[in-house]
């Protein structure tokens, strides 16, 4: 076990706008949004998709979409009017996506990508590749800032047990250590609702609004752990599968 002094540290900002907080001392920034672009993010890196380009407006992608891109927009758990498809992992499944490049803007998950993208080392993280993305982060040894992607700049359920999933791995390491409160708040939501995650968050403001839209097949999708050994990476604006070398 390494000493404290040289142990590393995992934290977590429940939104974007803490993100200033706790820009400073952190090499790798993990960008989180479950439900559900982080979800569909590396669920389409994994059946095929070459690369997807966040971006944080709807402006944005009507651009891209009239030079010829395949794009994706969701605003409010909806496909904006005009465009392909919007944030459903299963749109990102498509079979005549395995190849192409896909423009992605959502309501919180590009934010946040956004937000983090000066970062030297930015990956996507979810539940569906939670202990893939944990066993990696801890083999960098260096220090991690998850960053949920929240409601409207606002904390939500989902993200931070996601994240407190992810600190919680790492703690339990004793590799890494934790200074704030967020991070531990965060670690004990998880520890409360990991044994059944769709029941806990049966109340959360953000399943109330996916479940108005009858979209539960996602929900349950979003909310399974350890079902995709994809670790998405920002490289010059544009995520790609993180390439693992197990030898």
């Amino acid at each position: 076990m390494p000493a404290l002094s040289e142990r590393k540290i995992v934290e977590v900002c429940y939104a974007p706008s803490h993100f200033p907080l706790y820009d400073n001392g952190f090499d790798i920034v993990v960008v989180i949004d479950v439900l559900r672009a982080t979800s569909a993010i590396t669920t389409g890196l994994h059946f095929g998709i070459k690369e997807i380009i966040p971006i944080n407006s709807v402006e944005k992608a009507v651009d891209y979409k009239s030079k010829g891109y395949i794009t994706a927009a969701e605003r409010d758990g909806q496909v904006v009017e005009g465009f392909d498809f919007g944030n459903s992992p299963y749109a990102f499944m498509n079979p005549d996506l395995v190849g192409k490049t896909v423009v992605l803007t959502t309501t919180n998950g590009t934010n946040a990508i956004e937000v983090a993208k000066d970062k030297s080392i930015v990956v996507i993280g979810c539940l569906n590749n939670l202990t893939y993305l944990s066993n990696w982060l801890i083999a960098q040894n260096k220090n991690v800032l998850i960053l949920a992607s929240g409601w409207k700049e606002k904390m939500n359920l989902e993200d931070t047990i996601c994240a407190g999933a992810i600190a919680d791995i790492l703690l339990e390491t004793r590799k890494f250590v934790s200074n704030e409160d967020s991070t531990i708040s965060a670690k004990f939501l998880y520890r409360s609702a990991r044994d059944n995650f769709y029941s806990f968050l049966r109340a959360s403001s953000h399943r109330k609004r996916l479940m108005k839209l009858k979209i539960q097949k996602d929900v349950k999708y979003c909310l399974t752990l350890d079902t995709v050994p994809c670790i998405p990476i920002l490289r010059d604006g544009r995520l790609v599968k993180l390439e693992i070398d197990n030898a």
